[in-house]
């Protein structure tokens, strides 16, 4: 299996690899990996890995593919590379930073709105989450935004921890998502914890400090059904 490296250090920009396989679709698969794997609403990682003697090979996408082997996908078709080859994984930070921005906020969103989610999405540019919140308890635009920005400026810490699957079983009111349901298994969840606002499981990618986040709107707060509510967030900037 992939080591995950971006579960133990989000920040890592750079890594040094080993090719493992080459998929038929030339999906490129190494022992290790900083590239984040697109799952919970999160988009993979894009970037780039280097071959000594040979040009960049450009990654598209980053997926995951059987037996949840890490697939780190060719923008444009490639010339064979053989297992054993050691390679060297670039990120595309910026939008990789601004990916664990949004998915910090939402989680501080999460905190403030006390309903299940049904569904949620992050981008480069912001994101959205979806409630199931009935009629009378419609959520306030510019109250969330004040509420949202506050936290950020709180200056939370943001940490991990991992509990046994039993245990997530005996306390269910930790997971808000209906739709999505944590991945179990393989014994045991990651929960992020954010100061003492937030704690749910996640296996995305997450700012170490609610700071980082900057200034956040809520952009929009869409009625998608008789009671779905879908709630997104942009940048300040």
């Amino acid at each position: 299996m992939t080591e995950l490296v971006f579960r133990s250090d989000a920040y890592t920009r750079t890594l040094d690899a080993t090719v493992m396989a080459v998929s038929d679709r030339g999906g490129i698969i190494l022992d290790r990996t900083n590239f984040y794997a697109s799952g919970g609403g999160q988009p993979g990682d894009i970037g780039r890995l280097e071959v000594d003697g040979g040009e960049p090979i450009l990654i598209g996408a980053t997926v995951y593919g059987e037996n949840n082997a890490v697939i780190h996908v060719p923008r444009d078709p490639i010339a064979v590379i053989s297992p054993g080859t050691p390679v060297r994984l670039v990120l595309d930070w910026d939008t990789r930073y601004r990916h664990m921005r949004v998915h910090t906020a939402l989680h501080l969103l999460c905190s403030l709105v006390p309903y299940p989610v049904t569904g949620g999405q992050i981008a480069a540019d912001g994101g959205r989450l979806d409630f199931d919140i009935p009629e009378a308890g419609a959520a306030d635009k510019g109250q969330l935004t004040e509420q949202l920005n506050a936290l950020v400026a709180a200056d939370h810490p943001v940490t991990e921890r991992w509990i046994t699957d039993a245990e997530l079983l005996d306390n269910p009111q930790l997971v808000r998502t209906m739709a999505v349901k944590p991945p179990m298994g393989s014994g045991r969840v990651r929960l992020v914890s954010i100061g003492d606002i937030d704690l749910q499981p996640c296996g995305g990618t997450h700012v170490r400090s609610t700071s980082e986040i900057g200034t956040v709107v809520v952009a929009k707060i869409e009625k998608k059904g008789r009671q779905n509510r879908r709630i997104r967030i942009a940048f300040g900037e």
